[in-house]
């Protein structure tokens, strides 16, 4: 497995390369997010950037912007978002990005009075940002959220979402996948169901009520029978440490504890 980091979209992402690079990963996760890793500051500073990159032997793998509503009922507000989203994929692109990962869309407020509708209107949008990426040449994964942002949560809703594209990958975010679940068994399960599209993982830890980004074991998730569930497949691509604190060498701890359950 690759092993990389994200970065803090506040700071300069050159900063952030920098401070990534001495953690020992493998490669950078860029958010592009507002305000210094929007797509229109990557590309004013992409030779930079690249050259940063290349200089420290990292890979890419970018992370699609946010904080948009790619399945928002308001037809502008939803075509600013796609276009944002399309932008940033074309910027990920000219970065030399592998994979690129997309939330599927979050649906709330009145949303929630016309489901199908915010449904349709959610894989109208995956399919637009779908058809660039395979223009591009870039994997395109899209991540399982939590409870409070919409019905992408449970197995079950990736069916028709894979059925409809099928050059989509799946991006599991075990952290995610751990909120509001009783049984402790919704991570493996995507893993069970949707083992032939897992191609990245997001890993950190939670109590299950807040998406915390702790380091691994200070929250409740059973990360030894995740690491079994995905030996069991011989899962050996690309694992981002969603671990996001003051103490930045948390992540190369936690890298260690994940590493050694797989020996």
């Amino acid at each position: 497995m690759r092993f990389g980091a994200m970065n803090f979209p506040v700071a300069p992402v050159l900063d952030e390369i920098e401070a990534i690079a001495k953690l020992d990963m493998d490669y950078l996760e860029l958010a592009m997010d507002p305000p210094q890793a929007h797509f229109l500051q990557l590309q004013k500073h992409s030779r930079d950037i690249k050259t940063a990159l290349a200089r420290h032997g990292l890979g890419l793998v970018c992370h699609l912007p946010t904080f948009v509503y790619t399945a928002h009922l308001t037809d502008t507000i939803r075509s600013a978002s796609v276009n944002e989203v399309i932008s940033s994929l074309d910027v990920a692109c000219a970065l030399g990005a592998e994979k690129a990962v997309v939330h599927p869309g979050y649906i709330d407020g009145l949303a929630h009075h016309v489901m199908d509708h915010a449904l349709a209107l959610a894989m109208e949008s995956l399919d637009r940002i779908g058809q660039r990426a395979k223009a591009l040449g870039l994997i395109l994964c899209v991540e399982n959220m939590f409870p409070n942002v919409g019905p992408f949560v449970e197995p079950d809703d990736f069916t028709p979402i894979f059925h409809a594209f099928p050059d989509l990958k799946l991006v599991l975010d075990i952290g995610h996948a751990n909120l509001g679940d009783k049984s402790g068994r919704r991570g493996i399960r995507f893993i069970e169901q949707f083992g032939d599209r897992l191609e990245h993982l997001h890993v950190s830890d939670n109590s299950g009520y807040l998406d915390e980004h702790l380091p691994l074991g200070l929250g409740n998730i059973g990360f030894r029978a995740v690491a079994r569930a995905l030996s069991q497949m011989s899962y050996d691509k690309t694992v981002t440490l969603e671990i996001f604190g003051m103490d930045r060498y948390e992540l190369m701890r936690s890298r260690l504890r994940f590493a050694k359950m797989f020996i």
